[in-house]
């Protein structure tokens, strides 16, 4: 090629280096055919879209208990682990280990069956035993890290090592919200969990699909009210902005975080006239608050959140995520579990009984997905005398309302409590199962960056079909 030949931008991106700079260029085409087939994305990324096919549910509270509660002591009875208390694991755990435990541990808790069903629960969650009929428990679940850290990214992004989006901006990205006068995706955290903004955050998806976090629950929305009250005049500052911020944008190929930013200001101010009301419980009458618990030392900050999430669900937003976190991993006994494993279950039981009843009495639970769970479970070996170790290979996690079966339980982990040897469920599958619930197929609901289409499921996870209402 001479000096004096003319080479397009295109030509040489596909001559430098290989050809790899085609892969950005391929990567910021694809982002403006995407914004071709939703020209509101931008400003208007809430807007409702439709899901692929029917939905079974509209909205999704995710209980989280960050930590890893223990399905043994809890929602996994093992009879075995009572006749063989004490004794050692009689086959080689996996290599997978991050402290050694000893001998197993039976539970100190007796299970009782409940309801119709006759589903065993443990005498610790006797008011959510109470709604065991509502619930699809599975027993099968399958995590692939054993660390807090990995675990809970892969159960709240799908990614166990790197920054994805979190599921809620996966449901709020593909559905939008019912409310624009709310945040699509709330999340309720009093204390730190580890990972922190991570398991809410968007990630390459645009910024406006990440959570909206509330730390203080008597406070939940800081600064939200205009001091001067004049909202002609706060909607034509915004308007202004707006036009400076489209003035910045132009001839920039990729500006979501602008886009979000000018979209959260907006939000925001719409907010001032939704939010307050939406957020504050003060407005439930004292039966409604005494049902979760709000008030009494035990259950009040769990019943608070319940009671919040309630709220909003039946204001439209898409997507809740509970951390039951007074601190940081709250329910990881590796000690004390005899004392501190009861705490967190009366702290958590009523509030969540208060919510499943709420919902079914409000006509809710029907189109309203409801999961528990946290990252992992805990081993049936004892780790020293009164605690149990990270768990992966065979854990407990429940759902429901928003179209799954009541009154079931699904797979099941061997006699002791180790394996999931029975309708394995990875957390892909369950990834895989929420969305389809919610109207899409999980294959399908995709987003390209850096050269690929990414997903929630990333290339695994099938649907459980034999857990969904027919």
């Amino acid at each position: 090629m001479g000096m004096g030949d003319m080479v397009s931008r295109r030509d040489l991106l596909a001559r430098s280096g290989t050809g790899f700079g085609l892969l950005a260029l391929a990567d910021l085409l694809a982002g403006n055919a995407a914004a071709a087939a939703f020209p509101d994305r931008a400003t208007n990324p809430y807007a409702v879209r439709p899901p692929r096919h029917r939905p079974r549910a509209k909205r999704c509270i995710f209980l989280y208990m960050p930590g890893g509660p223990s399905h043994t002591d809890l929602f996994d009875p093992k009879p075995r682990l009572i006749t063989d208390n004490g004794k050692p694991l009689p086959f080689e755990k996996p290599k997978l280990e991050r402290t050694r435990t000893g001998n197993l541990l039976a539970s100190p808790w007796k299970f009782h069956r409940r309801g119709r069903s006759g589903i065993e629960v443990s005498e610790l969650l006797p008011r959510v035993g109470a709604c065991v009929d509502d619930l699809c428990i599975i027993r099968s679940m399958l995590a692939d890290n054993i660390n807090h850290s990995g675990a809970a990214l892969q159960m709240c992004t799908g990614e166990q090592a790197f920054s994805r989006p979190a599921l809620g901006s996966w449901l709020v990205y593909g559905l939008g919200t019912e409310n624009q006068n709310m945040p699509g995706f709330v999340v309720v955290s009093p204390a730190e969990v580890f990972q922190g903004a991570q398991l809410w955050a968007s990630s390459f998806l645009p910024s406006a699909y990440q959570g909206t976090l509330v730390r203080d629950l008597k406070n939940p929305i800081a600064n939200i009210h205009d001091p001067l009250g004049d909202g002609p005049r706060q909607w034509g500052k915004l308007d202004a902005l707006r036009a400076i911020n489209e003035l910045h944008k132009h001839g920039r190929a990729n500006e979501s975080a602008l886009d979000a930013r000018i979209a959260s200001f907006e939000l925001a101010f719409r907010m001032q006239t939704e939010a307050s009301e939406a957020f504050d419980i003060a407005r439930e009458t004292p039966t409604t608050q005494a049902l979760y618990g709000v008030g009494d030392p035990v259950t009040d900050m769990f019943g608070r959140q319940c009671l919040m999430a309630r709220r909003l669900v039946e204001r439209g937003v898409r997507f809740v995520q509970l951390f039951d976190a007074p601190v940081n991993n709250a329910w990881d006994h590796h000690g004390g579990l005899r004392e501190n494993l009861p705490k967190r279950c009366a702290a958590v039981d009523q509030p969540i009984a208060a919510l499943l009843t709420d919902l079914k009495a409000r006509g809710l639970l029907d189109d309203t997905l409801v999961l528990w769970g946290g990252e992992f479970g805990r081993t049936p070996t004892a780790e020293g005398t009164n605690g149990r170790e990270h768990h992966p290979f065979g854990f407990t996690m429940w759902l429901a309302g928003g179209g799954v079966q009541g009154g079931i339980t699904h797979g099941a982990t061997d006699e002791f409590g180790w394996h999931s040897v029975e309708d394995k469920v990875h957390v892909h599958d369950l990834h895989a199962t929420i969305l389809h619930l919610m109207g899409f197929d999980h294959t399908k609901l995709t987003y390209r960056h850096g050269g690929r289409d990414y997903r929630l499921t990333d290339v695994y996870g099938n649907v459980v079909q034999r857990i969904l209402k027919s």
